[in-house]
């Protein structure tokens, strides 16, 4: 099992409105990240915008692959792709995990 950890920053004029979409996510959505091997899937994030992402999974690689394959990813990374800060592109693209130090187990 991979634990996944990434950060991402949410465009601070938009946040209210991330975290508000964020309480109400698609039913399908929600469906595609379990098909997909996404587990324990959370987002947390502070005032300023950055934005951490933790989820574990069998094999990130696959499992985002599994998403890519999907039409609701794609109507999803379209949607919140204003949202955040950086290049223009998917956030989901940006998903680069941080390298795990320590896991008290």
């Amino acid at each position: 099992m991979q634990r996944v950890c990434f950060l991402l920053r949410v465009r601070r004029e938009r946040l209210a409105e991330y975290r508000e979409r964020h309480a109400d996510v698609w039913p399908e959505m929600r469906e595609a990240l379990r098909a997909s091997g996404w587990r324990n899937y959370s987002l947390f994030c502070r005032d300023d915008g950055l934005l951490v992402g933790y989820l574990e999974t069998d094999d990130f690689a696959a499992a985002r692959a599994a998403m890519e394959r999907t039409g609701v990813n794609a109507r999803w990374q379209a949607e919140m792709a204003p949202f955040f800060e950086g290049p223009p592109g998917r956030p989901d693209e940006r998903m680069v995990p941080l390298a795990e130090v320590f896991h008290l187990d």
